[in-house]
C-alpha cells in the first residue's frame, strides 16, 4: 500500500516539478491582435535560463496514512545538464526515495531533453483576459490546446502595467497517472538576473484509495546565468 502511494505521489510531482521550469514566453502574433494585458505579456523578453545554483527544499505528506517527509537538496543546471546533491532529509523512507529521489532523477533526464512542450505560449494555451482583480493583478485564464502533464488548465496572474507573470493555478490538464484523480497547482515566479524563475510550487492530489496527499517545493536561488542573486540558507522542516 506504501509503494503504491509513493508511487502516486511521485507521478503528480514530477509532472508539476518539471512543468515549473518550463515558462518561456513568445511574441504575439500581429495578425491576431490579443487583449493589451496579453499582449504585454507575450511581448515580455523572457530569456530561458543557461545555469542556475538553487537551495530547494521539498515536502509530501499524506494524512491518511500519516506519512511525511522532506528534503534540502542543491540543484544546478548548466551547459553539461542538472545535477543535484541531497545535504539534509527527515521522515518516511519511502517517500524520499521513490518520491524526492525519483523525482530529481526525472527532472535530470527531462533537462537533457528540453523543450517547449510546457511553455506558456500560444502554441500550448488558449488565452482569455478575465479582467483585473482586487489585490492589483490581472488574470488570464488558459486552456491546454492538448492533453499533457506539463500543461495546466487554470489561470495565470500578471501585472498589469508590463505583463509579468508573478502566478500560475489550476489543474493539470492530464492525469500522471490511474492512481491520480486530479492535481491541483500554484506555482510563484520571481526574475534573478532578468529571468523569471519558479519560487515555490504547492501540489495537491487527490488518489484513489489513498485520499489526499501534498507536495510542496520551495526554491532559493545563490546564481542565475553566472550572477549572484542570493545567499540560500537551509531550511528546518515545516511542520
Amino acid at each position: 500500500m506504501e509503494r503504491g502511494l509513493s508511487r502516486s505521489v511521485l507521478a503528480a510531482s514530477i509532472a508539476a516539478l518539471v512543468a515549473a521550469h518550463a515558462l518561456a514566453a513568445a511574441p504575439t502574433d500581429a495578425t491576431n491582435p490579443a487583449p493589451s494585458i496579453l499582449q504585454r505579456f507575450l511581448a515580455l523578453n523572457d530569456p530561458s535560463p543557461t545555469s542556475y545554483r538553487a537551495l530547494r527544499h521539498l515536502e509530501a505528506r499524506n494524512d491518511k496514512y500519516d506519512m511525511s517527509a522532506w528534503m534540502d537538496v542543491w540543484t544546478e543546471i548548466d551547459e553539461t545538464g542538472f545535477r543535484y546533491r541531497i545535504v539534509a532529509e527527515e521522515g518516511s523512507e519511502s517517500i524520499r526515495a521513490r518520491v524526492f529521489r525519483e523525482t530529481l532523477e526525472t527532472e535530470r533526464r527531462m533537462w537533457a531533453n528540453a523543450s517547449d512542450a510546457g511553455s506558456v505560449t500560444p502554441a500550448n494555451y488558449i488565452f482569455d483576459d478575465r479582467g483585473a482583480l482586487a489585490d492589483g493583478l490581472a488574470a488570464l485564464t488558459i486552456k491546454a490546446r492538448r492533453k499533457d502533464v506539463l500543461l495546466v488548465d487554470g489561470a495565470i496572474f500578471v501585472r498589469p502595467g508590463d505583463g509579468e507573470l508573478l502566478k500560475m493555478e489550476g489543474d493539470l490538464a492530464k492525469l500522471p497517472s490511474f492512481w491520480t484523480r486530479r492535481v491541483r497547482i500554484v506555482r510563484h515566479f520571481q526574475r534573478f538576473a532578468g529571468v523569471r524563475m519558479p519560487v515555490s510550487l504547492d501540489a495537491v492530489a487527490n488518489l484513489r484509495f489513498f485520499g489526499q496527499s501534498t507536495f510542496r517545493a520551495v526554491y532559493e536561488y545563490e546564481t542565475v546565468n553566472a550572477e549572484r542573486v542570493g545567499t540560500p540558507q537551509l531550511r528546518a522542516a515545516i511542520r
